[in-house]
Protein backbone atom coordinates (compact mmCIF):
# COMPACT_ATOMS: atom_id res chain seq x y z
CA UNK A 1 0.00 0.00 0.00
CA UNK A 2 1.59 3.25 -1.24
CA UNK A 3 1.58 5.97 1.15
CA UNK A 4 1.43 9.55 0.61
CA UNK A 5 3.73 11.96 3.23
CA UNK A 6 0.95 13.50 4.89
CA UNK A 7 -0.42 9.89 5.07
CA UNK A 8 2.91 8.30 6.09
CA UNK A 9 3.02 11.06 9.10
CA UNK A 10 -0.50 10.56 10.51
CA UNK A 11 0.03 6.61 10.69
CA UNK A 12 3.55 7.33 12.62
CA UNK A 13 1.44 9.34 15.26
CA UNK A 14 -1.73 6.86 15.15
CA UNK A 15 -0.57 4.90 18.97
CA UNK A 16 -0.52 8.90 20.07
CA UNK A 17 -4.39 9.77 18.53
CA UNK A 18 -5.79 6.43 19.93
CA UNK A 19 -3.97 6.63 23.34
CA UNK A 20 -6.70 5.99 26.14
CA UNK A 21 -6.62 9.54 27.51
CA UNK A 22 -7.23 11.18 24.27
CA UNK A 23 -10.31 13.03 24.26
CA UNK A 24 -13.39 11.59 21.40
CA UNK A 25 -14.47 13.43 18.44
CA UNK A 26 -17.59 15.48 19.35
CA UNK A 27 -19.77 17.69 17.17
CA UNK A 28 -21.46 19.94 20.00
CA UNK A 29 -25.66 19.48 19.66
CA UNK A 30 -28.79 19.91 21.27
CA UNK A 31 -31.99 18.19 20.31
CA UNK A 32 -35.51 17.88 21.04
CA UNK A 33 -38.69 17.40 19.61
CA UNK A 34 -41.76 19.07 18.92
CA UNK A 35 -45.30 18.17 19.91
CA UNK A 36 -45.70 16.89 16.71
CA UNK A 37 -43.32 14.49 16.61
CA UNK A 38 -40.51 16.75 14.84
CA UNK A 39 -37.19 15.83 16.04
CA UNK A 40 -34.76 19.02 15.65
CA UNK A 41 -30.96 18.77 16.12
CA UNK A 42 -28.96 22.17 16.91
CA UNK A 43 -25.54 22.80 16.28
CA UNK A 44 -23.81 25.75 16.64
CA UNK A 45 -20.77 26.51 14.38
CA UNK A 46 -19.81 29.92 14.04
CA UNK A 47 -16.14 29.27 11.54
CA UNK A 48 -18.34 30.63 8.56
CA UNK A 49 -21.25 33.17 8.71
CA UNK A 50 -23.51 30.30 6.82
CA UNK A 51 -26.30 27.79 8.34
CA UNK A 52 -26.92 24.74 6.74
CA UNK A 53 -30.66 23.30 7.24
CA UNK A 54 -31.42 19.86 6.46
CA UNK A 55 -34.39 17.75 6.79
CA UNK A 56 -34.09 14.31 6.18
CA UNK A 57 -36.99 12.04 5.76
CA UNK A 58 -37.06 8.35 7.03
CA UNK A 59 -38.66 7.41 3.06
CA UNK A 60 -36.81 5.65 0.71
CA UNK A 61 -37.79 3.29 -2.48
CA UNK A 62 -37.99 0.18 0.40
CA UNK A 63 -40.94 1.97 1.79
CA UNK A 64 -42.63 1.89 -1.38
CA UNK A 65 -45.44 -0.85 -2.70
CA UNK A 66 -45.87 -3.24 -5.09
CA UNK A 67 -47.00 -1.49 -8.42
CA UNK A 68 -45.64 2.16 -6.92
CA UNK A 69 -42.01 2.34 -7.17
CA UNK A 70 -40.11 5.57 -7.91
CA UNK A 71 -42.30 7.34 -5.41
CA UNK A 72 -39.46 8.20 -3.21
CA UNK A 73 -37.50 9.54 -5.68
CA UNK A 74 -40.62 11.26 -7.66
CA UNK A 75 -40.98 13.47 -4.48
CA UNK A 76 -37.35 14.34 -4.27
CA UNK A 77 -38.32 15.94 -7.73
CA UNK A 78 -41.63 17.11 -6.74
CA UNK A 79 -40.74 18.97 -3.35
CA UNK A 80 -39.34 21.95 -5.50
CA UNK A 81 -42.31 22.45 -7.32
CA UNK A 82 -43.86 24.53 -4.85
CA UNK A 83 -46.46 24.90 -1.85
CA UNK A 84 -49.19 26.20 -0.82
CA UNK A 85 -47.71 29.74 0.16
CA UNK A 86 -44.56 29.60 -1.83
CA UNK A 87 -46.38 28.77 -5.02
CA UNK A 88 -43.13 29.37 -7.20
CA UNK A 89 -39.77 27.39 -8.15
CA UNK A 90 -38.29 26.50 -4.94
CA UNK A 91 -34.61 27.39 -5.87
CA UNK A 92 -35.33 31.04 -6.55
CA UNK A 93 -35.78 32.89 -3.85
CA UNK A 94 -31.83 30.80 -2.35
CA UNK A 95 -30.34 31.40 -5.57
CA UNK A 96 -30.61 35.27 -5.74
CA UNK A 97 -28.69 35.02 -2.60
CA UNK A 98 -26.25 32.42 -3.22
CA UNK A 99 -27.62 30.22 -1.47
CA UNK A 100 -26.91 25.92 -2.49
CA UNK A 101 -29.96 23.93 -1.76
CA UNK A 102 -30.52 20.23 -3.47
CA UNK A 103 -32.25 16.62 -2.63
CA UNK A 104 -31.37 13.52 -3.11
CA UNK A 105 -32.52 9.70 -2.69
CA UNK A 106 -31.86 6.54 -1.41
CA UNK A 107 -33.04 2.88 -0.46
CA UNK A 108 -33.71 4.37 3.02
CA UNK A 109 -33.93 7.87 3.43
CA UNK A 110 -34.74 11.14 1.27
CA UNK A 111 -32.97 14.50 2.64
CA UNK A 112 -33.30 18.13 1.31
CA UNK A 113 -31.10 20.66 2.73
CA UNK A 114 -30.08 24.69 2.37
CA UNK A 115 -26.93 26.26 3.07
CA UNK A 116 -27.51 30.21 3.22
CA UNK A 117 -25.92 33.64 5.08
CA UNK A 118 -26.93 33.38 8.68
CA UNK A 119 -29.27 36.20 7.90
CA UNK A 120 -31.35 34.11 6.01
CA UNK A 121 -32.20 30.90 8.18
CA UNK A 122 -35.70 32.12 8.52
CA UNK A 123 -36.01 31.91 4.71
CA UNK A 124 -34.89 28.11 5.04
CA UNK A 125 -37.05 27.30 7.61
CA UNK A 126 -40.19 28.51 5.92
CA UNK A 127 -39.48 27.06 3.10
CA UNK A 128 -38.94 23.54 4.45
CA UNK A 129 -41.87 23.96 6.78
CA UNK A 130 -44.76 24.90 4.03
CA UNK A 131 -43.67 21.81 1.95
CA UNK A 132 -43.92 19.86 4.86
CA UNK A 133 -47.55 20.87 6.68
CA UNK A 134 -48.81 22.47 3.06
CA UNK A 135 -47.34 20.68 -0.34
CA UNK A 136 -50.75 18.82 -1.11
CA UNK A 137 -52.84 22.19 -1.45
CA UNK A 138 -50.35 23.40 -4.06
CA UNK A 139 -50.04 20.01 -5.89
CA UNK A 140 -51.23 19.80 -9.81
CA UNK A 141 -52.38 17.32 -12.12
CA UNK A 142 -49.96 19.37 -14.39
CA UNK A 143 -46.43 19.24 -12.26
CA UNK A 144 -47.26 15.85 -11.35
CA UNK A 145 -47.15 15.05 -15.23
CA UNK A 146 -44.19 17.47 -15.58
CA UNK A 147 -42.12 15.82 -13.11
CA UNK A 148 -42.94 12.19 -14.26
CA UNK A 149 -41.08 13.15 -17.42
CA UNK A 150 -38.37 14.41 -16.22
CA UNK A 151 -38.03 11.34 -13.95
CA UNK A 152 -38.54 8.88 -16.67
CA UNK A 153 -35.71 10.88 -18.67
CA UNK A 154 -33.53 10.87 -15.82
CA UNK A 155 -33.99 6.64 -16.10
CA UNK A 156 -33.20 7.09 -19.57
CA UNK A 157 -30.07 8.87 -19.00
CA UNK A 158 -28.24 7.85 -15.66
CA UNK A 159 -29.48 4.27 -16.28
CA UNK A 160 -30.46 2.98 -19.84
CA UNK A 161 -28.01 4.83 -22.01
CA UNK A 162 -25.11 4.63 -20.05
CA UNK A 163 -23.08 0.97 -20.86
CA UNK A 164 -23.21 0.17 -17.63
CA UNK A 165 -25.98 2.10 -16.13
CA UNK A 166 -28.17 -0.59 -15.56
CA UNK A 167 -25.74 -2.66 -12.88
CA UNK A 168 -26.80 -1.35 -10.08
CA UNK A 169 -30.54 -2.28 -10.47
CA UNK A 170 -29.39 -5.34 -12.08
CA UNK A 171 -27.44 -6.38 -8.91
CA UNK A 172 -30.03 -5.58 -6.58
CA UNK A 173 -32.40 -7.54 -8.05
CA UNK A 174 -30.51 -10.33 -8.58
CA UNK A 175 -28.92 -10.09 -4.81
CA UNK A 176 -32.52 -9.43 -2.96
CA UNK A 177 -35.46 -11.61 -4.09
CA UNK A 178 -38.60 -10.68 -4.80
CA UNK A 179 -40.69 -8.83 -2.39
CA UNK A 180 -37.62 -7.46 -0.60
CA UNK A 181 -37.22 -3.79 0.38
CA UNK A 182 -33.73 -3.32 -1.67
CA UNK A 183 -34.88 -5.78 -4.66
CA UNK A 184 -34.97 -2.89 -7.23
CA UNK A 185 -33.32 0.60 -7.13
CA UNK A 186 -34.81 4.03 -6.21
CA UNK A 187 -35.39 5.57 -9.72
CA UNK A 188 -38.39 3.47 -10.11
CA UNK A 189 -40.17 1.70 -13.25
CA UNK A 190 -41.33 3.06 -16.38
CA UNK A 191 -44.88 1.29 -15.83
CA UNK A 192 -45.04 2.44 -12.11
CA UNK A 193 -44.42 5.94 -12.83
CA UNK A 194 -46.80 6.44 -16.05
CA UNK A 195 -49.87 4.90 -14.06
CA UNK A 196 -49.18 7.04 -11.05
CA UNK A 197 -52.64 8.85 -9.99
CA UNK A 198 -52.71 12.38 -8.04
CA UNK A 199 -54.47 10.28 -5.14
CA UNK A 200 -51.39 8.02 -5.50
CA UNK A 201 -48.65 10.34 -4.89
CA UNK A 202 -50.77 12.28 -2.80
CA UNK A 203 -50.97 9.09 -0.79
CA UNK A 204 -47.32 8.43 -0.31
CA UNK A 205 -47.05 11.85 1.25
CA UNK A 206 -49.61 11.90 3.97
CA UNK A 207 -47.87 8.53 5.30
CA UNK A 208 -43.93 9.62 4.71
CA UNK A 209 -43.68 13.07 4.55
CA UNK A 210 -44.88 14.04 7.96
CA UNK A 211 -42.73 15.45 11.45
CA UNK A 212 -42.81 12.54 13.07
CA UNK A 213 -40.80 10.54 10.31
CA UNK A 214 -38.95 13.98 9.88
CA UNK A 215 -35.42 15.20 11.58
CA UNK A 216 -34.80 18.88 11.34
CA UNK A 217 -31.31 20.24 11.95
CA UNK A 218 -29.62 23.28 11.67
CA UNK A 219 -25.72 23.69 11.94
CA UNK A 220 -24.15 27.11 11.59
CA UNK A 221 -23.65 30.24 12.50
CA UNK A 222 -26.63 31.52 14.41
CA UNK A 223 -28.65 32.00 18.08
CA UNK A 224 -30.72 29.05 19.63
CA UNK A 225 -33.27 31.24 21.34
CA UNK A 226 -33.81 32.44 17.82
CA UNK A 227 -33.91 29.42 15.98
CA UNK A 228 -35.63 27.42 18.34
CA UNK A 229 -38.98 30.41 17.97
CA UNK A 230 -38.31 30.17 14.07
CA UNK A 231 -38.58 26.35 14.44
CA UNK A 232 -42.04 26.53 16.49
CA UNK A 233 -43.67 29.19 14.08
CA UNK A 234 -42.66 27.63 10.93
CA UNK A 235 -43.08 23.66 12.07
CA UNK A 236 -45.32 24.30 15.46
CA UNK A 237 -48.50 23.74 13.49
CA UNK A 238 -47.48 21.19 10.49
CA UNK A 239 -49.72 18.15 11.59
CA UNK A 240 -48.53 14.66 13.03
CA UNK A 241 -49.32 11.61 10.59
CA UNK A 242 -48.81 7.73 11.00
CA UNK A 243 -46.16 6.59 9.58
CA UNK A 244 -45.13 3.16 10.65
CA UNK A 245 -42.16 2.07 12.49
CA UNK A 246 -39.45 0.11 10.31
CA UNK A 247 -40.51 -3.03 12.43
CA UNK A 248 -44.16 -2.38 10.93
CA UNK A 249 -43.31 -1.02 7.43
CA UNK A 250 -45.63 -3.63 5.03
CA UNK A 251 -43.25 -4.61 1.68
CA UNK A 252 -44.49 -6.56 -0.91
CA UNK A 253 -46.25 -9.99 -0.11
CA UNK A 254 -47.12 -8.53 2.40
CA UNK A 255 -43.87 -9.40 4.54
CA UNK A 256 -41.27 -7.07 6.34
CA UNK A 257 -37.43 -7.25 5.37
CA UNK A 258 -36.78 -11.22 6.14
CA UNK A 259 -32.97 -12.04 6.46
CA UNK A 260 -31.80 -13.17 2.76
CA UNK A 261 -29.43 -16.02 2.58
CA UNK A 262 -27.65 -16.73 -0.31
CA UNK A 263 -26.35 -20.49 -1.49
CA UNK A 264 -23.93 -21.20 -4.83
CA UNK A 265 -22.70 -18.86 -7.18
CA UNK A 266 -25.69 -17.20 -9.48
CA UNK A 267 -24.17 -15.44 -12.28
CA UNK A 268 -26.22 -13.12 -14.07
CA UNK A 269 -24.82 -12.12 -17.73
CA UNK A 270 -25.96 -8.89 -19.33
CA UNK A 271 -24.96 -8.12 -23.37
CA UNK A 272 -25.23 -4.60 -24.83
CA UNK A 273 -23.70 -3.05 -27.79
CA UNK A 274 -22.84 -0.27 -25.92
CA UNK A 275 -20.97 -1.69 -23.39
CA UNK A 276 -16.94 -1.09 -24.38
CA UNK A 277 -14.75 -3.64 -22.39
CA UNK A 278 -16.37 -6.59 -20.16
CA UNK A 279 -16.93 -5.54 -16.43
CA UNK A 280 -17.91 -7.53 -13.63
CA UNK A 281 -19.51 -7.29 -9.94
CA UNK A 282 -19.08 -9.74 -7.56
CA UNK A 283 -21.41 -9.36 -4.31
CA UNK A 284 -22.18 -11.14 -1.60
CA UNK A 285 -24.96 -9.95 1.24
CA UNK A 286 -23.27 -8.50 4.39
CA UNK A 287 -23.90 -6.49 7.79
CA UNK A 288 -26.27 -3.81 7.98
CA UNK A 289 -25.04 0.28 8.63
CA UNK A 290 -23.35 -0.37 12.27
CA UNK A 291 -24.28 -3.76 13.17
CA UNK A 292 -21.05 -6.13 14.07
CA UNK A 293 -19.03 -6.93 11.30
CA UNK A 294 -19.46 -3.27 9.05
CA UNK A 295 -16.32 -1.58 10.57
CA UNK A 296 -14.16 -4.76 9.73
CA UNK A 297 -15.18 -5.02 6.28
CA UNK A 298 -15.22 -1.17 5.49
CA UNK A 299 -11.23 -1.47 6.41
CA UNK A 300 -11.08 -5.40 4.31
CA UNK A 301 -13.17 -3.44 0.91
CA UNK A 302 -9.78 -0.55 1.91
CA UNK A 303 -6.90 -3.40 1.86
CA UNK A 304 -8.30 -5.19 -0.69
CA UNK A 305 -8.12 -2.76 -3.59
CA UNK A 306 -6.84 0.69 -2.11
CA UNK A 307 -3.07 1.47 -3.22
CA UNK A 308 -1.12 -0.24 -5.97
CA UNK A 309 0.39 -2.50 -3.39
CA UNK A 310 -2.99 -3.90 -2.83
CA UNK A 311 -3.83 -7.60 -3.34
CA UNK A 312 -6.52 -6.93 -5.67
CA UNK A 313 -5.00 -3.67 -7.53
CA UNK A 314 -1.45 -5.40 -7.98
CA UNK A 315 -2.36 -8.70 -9.18
CA UNK A 316 -5.06 -7.80 -11.55
CA UNK A 317 -4.14 -3.96 -12.90
CA UNK A 318 -0.07 -3.79 -12.07
CA UNK A 319 0.88 -7.81 -12.62
CA UNK A 320 -1.39 -9.66 -14.87
CA UNK A 321 -2.33 -6.53 -16.32
CA UNK A 322 -6.27 -8.37 -17.04
CA UNK A 323 -8.10 -5.52 -15.47
CA UNK A 324 -8.33 -1.32 -15.85
CA UNK A 325 -9.37 -0.79 -12.46
CA UNK A 326 -10.73 -2.47 -9.57
CA UNK A 327 -12.90 -1.27 -6.41
CA UNK A 328 -13.72 -2.73 -3.32
CA UNK A 329 -16.62 -1.48 -1.04
CA UNK A 330 -18.63 -1.99 1.81
CA UNK A 331 -22.52 -0.84 1.17
CA UNK A 332 -24.38 -1.06 4.49
CA UNK A 333 -28.14 -0.17 4.20
CA UNK A 334 -30.61 0.24 7.37
CA UNK A 335 -31.76 -3.51 6.45
CA UNK A 336 -28.67 -4.97 4.75
CA UNK A 337 -25.77 -4.69 3.42
CA UNK A 338 -23.60 -5.89 -0.04
CA UNK A 339 -19.83 -6.35 -0.01
CA UNK A 340 -18.59 -5.44 -3.64
CA UNK A 341 -15.92 -6.17 -6.18
CA UNK A 342 -16.10 -4.57 -9.37
CA UNK A 343 -13.52 -4.45 -12.00
CA UNK A 344 -13.34 -3.54 -15.59
CA UNK A 345 -11.57 -5.57 -18.27
CA UNK A 346 -8.44 -4.47 -20.06
CA UNK A 347 -8.20 -4.36 -23.76
CA UNK A 348 -8.33 -8.13 -25.29
CA UNK A 349 -9.79 -10.04 -21.55
CA UNK A 350 -12.79 -11.53 -20.48
CA UNK A 351 -15.10 -11.21 -17.54
CA UNK A 352 -13.92 -14.82 -16.91
CA UNK A 353 -10.43 -13.97 -16.52
CA UNK A 354 -11.43 -11.29 -14.23
CA UNK A 355 -13.45 -13.27 -12.16
CA UNK A 356 -11.17 -16.14 -11.50
CA UNK A 357 -8.35 -14.40 -11.12
CA UNK A 358 -10.02 -12.29 -8.37
CA UNK A 359 -11.12 -15.74 -6.92
CA UNK A 360 -7.38 -16.57 -6.46
CA UNK A 361 -6.55 -13.86 -4.71
CA UNK A 362 -9.73 -13.72 -2.58
CA UNK A 363 -8.67 -17.11 -1.95
CA UNK A 364 -5.13 -16.62 -0.80
CA UNK A 365 -6.32 -13.85 1.64
CA UNK A 366 -8.53 -15.42 3.53
CA UNK A 367 -6.38 -17.86 3.97
CA UNK A 368 -3.57 -15.77 5.14
CA UNK A 369 -5.49 -13.05 6.76
CA UNK A 370 -4.27 -8.99 6.80
CA UNK A 371 -1.70 -7.93 9.10
CA UNK A 372 -1.98 -5.40 11.61
CA UNK A 373 0.38 -3.15 10.15
CA UNK A 374 -1.79 -2.83 7.25
CA UNK A 375 -5.21 -2.62 9.31
CA UNK A 376 -3.98 -0.25 11.02
CA UNK A 377 -3.25 1.79 7.77
CA UNK A 378 -6.52 1.18 6.69
CA UNK A 379 -7.95 2.50 9.74
CA UNK A 380 -5.76 5.99 9.81
CA UNK A 381 -7.16 6.00 5.87
CA UNK A 382 -10.26 5.66 6.95
CA UNK A 383 -9.99 8.21 9.72
CA UNK A 384 -8.48 11.15 7.36
CA UNK A 385 -11.70 10.96 5.31
CA UNK A 386 -14.03 10.70 8.45
CA UNK A 387 -12.73 13.91 9.55
CA UNK A 388 -12.21 15.64 6.05
CA UNK A 389 -16.39 14.70 6.08
CA UNK A 390 -16.48 16.96 9.41
CA UNK A 391 -14.74 19.92 7.50
CA UNK A 392 -18.18 21.79 6.38
CA UNK A 393 -21.38 22.25 8.24
CA UNK A 394 -22.82 20.52 5.24
CA UNK A 395 -20.84 17.52 6.19
CA UNK A 396 -21.64 17.86 9.87
CA UNK A 397 -25.57 17.93 9.56
CA UNK A 398 -25.56 15.59 7.32
CA UNK A 399 -23.77 13.28 10.00
CA UNK A 400 -25.35 14.34 12.53
CA UNK A 401 -29.36 14.02 10.86
CA UNK A 402 -27.70 10.34 9.49
CA UNK A 403 -27.15 9.43 13.23
CA UNK A 404 -30.51 9.71 14.21
CA UNK A 405 -32.24 8.31 11.48
CA UNK A 406 -29.91 4.73 11.80
CA UNK A 407 -29.18 4.83 15.72
CA UNK A 408 -31.31 7.13 17.03
CA UNK A 409 -28.64 8.81 18.95
CA UNK A 410 -27.11 12.18 17.04
CA UNK A 411 -24.42 11.65 19.17
CA UNK A 412 -23.31 8.75 18.15
CA UNK A 413 -19.87 10.05 16.38
CA UNK A 414 -17.53 8.68 19.08
CA UNK A 415 -19.22 5.44 19.19
CA UNK A 416 -18.99 5.11 15.44
CA UNK A 417 -14.86 6.00 15.27
CA UNK A 418 -14.79 2.95 18.18
CA UNK A 419 -15.90 0.44 15.76
CA UNK A 420 -12.78 0.96 13.28
CA UNK A 421 -10.28 2.04 16.15
CA UNK A 422 -11.41 -1.79 17.84
CA UNK A 423 -11.16 -3.70 14.98
CA UNK A 424 -7.64 -5.75 14.58
CA UNK A 425 -6.19 -8.20 11.49
CA UNK A 426 -8.07 -10.96 13.42
CA UNK A 427 -11.47 -9.29 13.52
CA UNK A 428 -10.98 -7.83 10.11
CA UNK A 429 -9.78 -10.99 8.30
CA UNK A 430 -12.53 -12.62 10.13
CA UNK A 431 -15.27 -10.24 8.72
CA UNK A 432 -14.14 -11.56 5.57
CA UNK A 433 -13.97 -15.09 5.60
CA UNK A 434 -17.44 -14.64 7.35
CA UNK A 435 -19.10 -12.50 5.11
CA UNK A 436 -17.02 -12.55 1.41
CA UNK A 437 -16.78 -16.93 0.67
CA UNK A 438 -15.97 -18.40 -1.92
CA UNK A 439 -19.40 -19.17 -2.43
CA UNK A 440 -23.24 -17.55 -1.75
CA UNK A 441 -22.09 -14.68 -4.06
CA UNK A 442 -23.73 -12.86 -7.29
CA UNK A 443 -21.50 -12.29 -9.96
CA UNK A 444 -23.26 -9.66 -12.59
CA UNK A 445 -21.23 -9.66 -15.60
CA UNK A 446 -21.88 -7.05 -18.39
CA UNK A 447 -20.17 -8.21 -21.54
CA UNK A 448 -20.50 -6.04 -25.12
CA UNK A 449 -22.53 -7.70 -27.56
CA UNK A 450 -21.51 -7.55 -31.37
CA UNK A 451 -23.47 -5.79 -33.43
CA UNK A 452 -25.90 -6.87 -35.94
CA UNK A 453 -24.51 -7.15 -39.38
CA UNK A 454 -25.77 -4.66 -41.59
CA UNK A 455 -28.59 -5.57 -44.22
CA UNK A 456 -27.58 -7.76 -47.26
CA UNK A 457 -27.96 -5.30 -50.38
CA UNK A 458 -30.88 -6.22 -52.29
CA UNK A 459 -30.26 -7.87 -55.70
CA UNK A 460 -29.67 -6.39 -58.90
CA UNK A 461 -32.38 -6.06 -61.09
CA UNK A 462 -31.58 -5.96 -65.12
CA UNK A 463 -33.35 -2.91 -66.90
CA UNK A 464 -34.98 -3.46 -70.24
CA UNK A 465 -37.16 -1.49 -72.48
Amino acid sequence: MVLTPLLALLVAFAPVAHAADAPDPTIPFETYKLQNGLTVVLSEDDSVPFVQVHVRYAAGSKDELPGKTGFAHLFEHMMFQGSQHADDDYFAPFQALGGQLNGNTTLDRTVYFEGVPSNYLALALFMESDRMGWLLPAMTQAKLDNQRDVVRNERRQRYETPPYGEAWPKLLESVWPEGHPYHYATIGKHEDLERASLDDVQGFFRTWYVPNNATLTVVGAFDPGEAKTLINTYFGDVPMGDAPALADRVKAGGTVAAPVTLTGTKVVKVEKETVPFPKVWIAWISPKAFAPGDADLDLAASLLSDGEDSPLYKALVRDQKIAQSVDVSQQSQQVGGMFIIEATAATGHTADELVAAIDKVMAGVRASGFSAADVDIARTQYEVGFYQGLQTIAGKADTLANYVGLTGDPGYLSKDLARYRAANADSVSAALRTYAPAESRVVLEFLPKAAPPPPSPAPATKGGK
